[in-house]
């Protein structure tokens, strides 16, 4: 198997499955109408209800939908069954549940006024329903930002040389959004010069460093022009030690050194290959408040300031990446094979042995690790409460939520790709593999090791403007669900607080690997809960529910195994384990807590729609709309 073969792959089964399956639903279930009138044309508002153009729309669609879902989860789970396993489960997943999940939310929201998934449910099931929910999401979305802050801080913490690209990240946001928004500049060339300037800072990052053939020994980084100064700042904290030790049985923290020629990994000052611990110093705190401080501004200041810019770049970082990486995975089996050839075993096995006593079972925990690129339920939720405001006409809907989704898909498969050439993992393997390819389809112009330092910055862009909304979700969630109890819940900047905390509270419990996981399940779990208030306004309607019913009843069934096999887990690999530091203990039991209420919430919610299911006379969920301009 080679580079070439994933990009046939994925073209051909993302092309049939978008024009013989898609388009069908399209048509003939939902029946989108572009004479008739939508939310963001009836309740136009220049903020949350605003018609868009299409293109325009899946832009912003796609990059508020693809983080580190597709790559991190990816690469996790190809490291631990296979990379057969992980492609089937891309292909099918997408062709089947992914696109259908994240169009059919926002068809479920348009033709409901635009509704959030709450709303709809308290009319479509119950008003205790809504309640049960806004608690799903909100510890959903706290387990989102753990996870994806945890991972990005390793990588800031462990490589130096790309901090100083997301400072010039904030940067050309701000600069972008006054000269877009304030002097009314060129889209155009406002856009050369924010994305053009980002790009040579994530590539300055390593400047003046030595690099040995198959980084064997490691960059020490203290040579860089950039890298330097950052590990200035780090030594400079760490001065007194770590603050104690974790580990990670997956191998995957960026902070764990990838094995030599020999196959060891070696000892590095954040870890130690005799025991597998990984320490935590003060920079990785650093880092995780650096990116908080970044997701607060995101979340608080007015949208066209900071958060919409730097989503911007980070769209045309990750468009970029994506093309360019794809074209060396093309070019690489006749320019460089040994690059193209992939370095992972094709299947490892339904239930690969762990050191650490943990259950990994291909069913259901396969499902849950790829969390994003085959289905999300960010993107239901999202898409619910962002997407569908904006959709100019019905039929707008097709294209850029099931075309955002089938192009999510291919950044799992680039990150498949990636740990695939490299046999790495955690995002050295996304890296190491993007910088490789840009290699060759630059044909040598670009060193592996600027491309690698690219792919570092690439993947906390990506991630980090997503979080910036996962923040923003969570205030205003966080508001609903407690402002009435305390209105101090609905300041912003106390709910964003509270939040923020949280989530600090869940990083540096050094639990890493579960919180991915435990993400992954409860992020497929609300996947789950869209597909079944889909299947119930859709019967309400008259319509044929199956093609979200049957992946709604394999996703609920599977994640809900997940979920309590990854609390299990927690328990027996760090609650249990000897020697566990106790904030880690904490944490475990915090996630066990978190993982046990998710359950309990997703079978409430089941209950519930049970008997809505189960009622003789459906509640009618499709208000009849105004007809647009010129309808019938």
């Amino acid at each position: 198997m080679n580079s070439l073969w994933v990009v046939v792959i994925g073209v051909v089964v993302i092309y049939l499955a978008y024009n013989l399956y898609a388009l069908r639903i399209d048509r003939v279930v939902i029946a989108s109408d572009a004479q008739r009138a939508t939310p963001a044309t009836m309740y136009m508002d220049g903020a949350d209800f605003m018609p868009t153009s299409r293109f325009v729309l899946y832009g912003y669609h796609f990059k508020s939908i693809a983080a580190a879902g597709p790559i991190v989860g990816v690469i996790t789970a190809a490291n631990l069954w296979g990379w057969l396993p992980s492609i089937v489960w891309l292909m099918v997943g997408v062709t089947f549940i992914g696109w259908a999940s994240d169009y059919s939310a926002i068809m479920m929201a348009v033709r409901n006024d635009g509704n959030s998934l709450s709303a709809i449910a308290h009319r479509l099931i119950s008003p205790r329903t809504r309640t049960i929910l806004f608690v799903f999401i909100f510890f959903y979305l706290l387990l989102i930002g753990g996870a994806f802050v945890g991972i990005m801080a390793a990588i800031l913490d462990a490589r130096p040389d790309v901090p100083f690209g997301i400072v010039v990240l904030a940067i050309m946001g701000v600069v972008g959004g006054w000269l877009i928004y304030r002097r009314r500049a060129d889209l155009i060339m406002v856009t050369l010069l924010i994305v053009i300037v980002t790009l040579a800072a994530m590539a300055l990052g390593p400047l003046g460093v030595t690099f040995s053939p198959n980084n064997q020994p490691p960059p020490t980084w203290k040579t860089g022009v950039v890298s330097g100064a950052v590990l200035g700042i780090n030594n400079a904290l760490n001065g007194g030690g770590p603050i104690y030790t974790v580990v990670d049985p997956t191998n995957a923290d960026p902070r764990v050194p990838p094995p030599g020629p020999d196959g060891k990994r070696p000892q590095t000052k954040a870890y130690n290959p005799a025991t597998g611990a990984i320490s935590v110093f003060p920079s990785f705190f650093f880092w995780c408040l650096f990116l908080l401080v970044f997701a607060y501004l995101g979340t608080n200041l007015a949208i066209w300031r900071f958060a919409q810019p730097v989503n911007y770049i980070g769209f045309w970082v990750m468009a970029l990446t994506i093309g360019v990486s794809a074209l060396g995975a093309i070019l690489a089996p006749f320019t460089n094979p040994g690059v193209a050839t992939f370095q992972v075993s094709a299947y490892k096995g339904f239930a690969p042995a762990q050191a650490t006593g943990a259950i990994q079972w291909l069913w259901p925990m396969l499902f849950v690790t790829i969390a994003c690129g085959a289905i999300s339920g960010w993107h239901a939720l999202f898409g619910s409460v962002g997407t569908a405001r904006q959709l100019e006409y019905e039929t707008d809907a097709l294209p850029v939520g099931g075309g955002g989704m089938f192009s999510e898909n291919t950044l799992g498969l680039l990150s498949l790709t990636a740990v695939a050439i490299t046999g790495a993992a955690g995002a050295t393997a996304f890296a190491g593999g993007v910088g490789k390819l840009l290699n060759v389809a630059t044909f040598g112009a670009l060193p592996t090791a600027f491309g690698t330092a690219l792919g570092f910055g690439a993947f906390v862009v990506i991630v980090l403007t997503v979080v910036q909304l996962v923040f923003r979700v969570m205030r205003v969630t966080l508001g609903e669900w407690l402002g009435e109890w305390w209105v101090g819940f609905k300041n912003q900047h106390v709910s964003s607080i509270v939040g923020s905390v949280l989530v600090l509270a869940l990083v540096l419990s050094g639990t890493w690997v579960y919180l991915w996981q435990l993400f992954g399940a409860s992020n497929q779990l609300l996947a789950a809960l869209s597909l079944l208030l889909v299947t119930l306004w859709l019967r309400s309607a008259g319509r044929n529910p199956a093609f979200a019913g049957i992946p709604m009843v394999f996703m609920y069934v599977t994640t809900v195994a997940a979920s309590l096999i990854t609390a299990y887990n927690l328990y027996a690999t760090i609650v249990t384990r000897s020697g566990s530091a106790a904030i880690s203990v904490i944490g475990a039991w915090a996630m066990i807590v978190v993982s046990l209420l998710l359950v309990g919430a997703a079978l409430l919610i089941a209950w519930d729609a049970w008997k809505a299911w189960t009622r003789p006379s459906p509640v009618e969920m499709q208000p009849q709309a105004a007809p647009a301009a010129g309808g019938e």
